[in-house]
């Protein structure tokens, strides 16, 4: 190739680099620009200064009213809420992390995309709530010390599509929770897992688990009963005094040895769970 034609063709391409990528920046930029002109749209209600002045007035015997209001992408990290009212409030992609929102109403509120790190959520009123990809961990590692706290918690009729690997769920009500795949699909949300929660006596009865990681789970005491289990990975699974009536174990992965002390496990439950369980041995 001839020196001149060379530089000819090299200067081309080098423009046409330079003006690809000034138009993918200012692309970008305009993005940006849309991303943040809807945020803060969404976000109009309160800014963080307000909520933390509200807050600060209240007590909790005289709780604030953040009822149905717009709190979305708003930083509300470390707030102790006094048992506030958020019913219905639009909490997307808010953070919440070591949050205090113990005994809290939140019935029917979006929690979609919220930050939830070691947020205390203990005794608060989640009925209904949205929780999908939540995020309860700064990494990809599961941290005890980040898992938030929902003992005591009520989550009926939630959907949840989150990590909640090692939280503190004791004594909470799940009944009628969907956090697992519905019966008339395959595909679990990778997201979702329960995998070494604290469920000792919570209810989670007619509850939507299907597919989902409860290993080394305890639930202990746990009324699973009308629950959906199938496919769910409940090795080494705490079951003892579990009720297990009704119960869809189909293809389940069920720690044997933990059946004799499960409470009304029906035989139809039984024969439904994995084929290839170990025979049951004594002490």
């Amino acid at each position: 190739m001839d020196a001149l034609p060379y530089r000819t063709y090299a200067h081309a391409v080098a423009h046409g680099t330079k003006t690809a990528m000034a138009a993918a920046l200012r692309l970008l930029s305009i993005s940006m620009a849309l991303l943040a002109a809807g945020a803060s749209a969404r976000a109009a209600d309160l800014t963080v200064q307000q909520v933390s002045v509200a807050l600060a007035k209240a007590s909790a015997t005289q709780p604030v009213d953040f009822s149905h209001r717009d709190l979305s992408y708003l930083d509300l990290s470390e707030l102790d809420f006094k048992r506030a009212n958020l019913s219905g409030a639009n909490l997307y992609g808010t953070d919440l992390s070591r949050a205090d929102l113990a005994g809290a109403q939140l019935a029917g509120a979006d929690l979609d995309h919220t930050l939830i790190i070691a947020t205390n959520f203990a005794g608060a009123d989640l009925s209904g709530v949205s929780l999908r990809d939540a995020e309860a961990f700064s990494t990809l590692e599961v941290s005890p010390a980040e898992a938030p706290n929902f003992a005591g918690a009520n989550l009926t009729g939630a959907h949840i599509i989150a990590r909640l690997s090692r939280s503190n769920m004791s004594g909470a009500n799940l009944a009628d929770v969907h956090m697992g795949t519905p019966r008339d699909h395959t595909i679990l949300p990778l997201r979702s897992s329960l995998s070494g929660c604290k469920l000792a006596n919570a209810s989670l009865v007619g509850a939507e688990l299907a597919g989902l990681d409860l290993s080394f789970a305890d639930l202990s005491g746990a009324d699973l009963s009308h629950a959906n289990l199938a496919r769910a990975d409940l090795a080494h699974a705490d079951l003892t005094g579990a009720d297990l009536t009704g119960t869809d174990l189909t293809d389940a992965d069920l720690a044997a040895k933990l059946l004799p002390a499960v409470v009304n496990i029906s035989s139809m439950a039984l024969a439904a769970s994995s084929s290839e369980l170990p025979a049951t041995t004594g002490p």
